[in-house]
């Protein structure tokens, strides 16, 4: 299970920096998909987190 903290570091385009804790294959596995799909694991956890807040991503419980 991926732990969150959040952070207030905030950075020049006006994001903010958090950090998260995921299992090594997972993260392996992240940073495969990211390079294979020629983006970031940042914007792809991005998308994943505004899909989630706009309610087309439900998570299972």
């Amino acid at each position: 299970m991926a732990k969150v903290k959040v952070t207030q570091a905030k950075t020049e385009d006006g994001k903010k920096n958090t950090s998260l804790r995921l299992g090594s294959k997972t993260l392996k596995a992240l940073k495969i998909r990211a390079i294979e799909e020629d983006t970031s694991i940042q914007k792809i956890l991005e998308k994943l987190v505004e899909g989630y807040l706009a309610g087309d991503i439900k998570i299972k419980h």
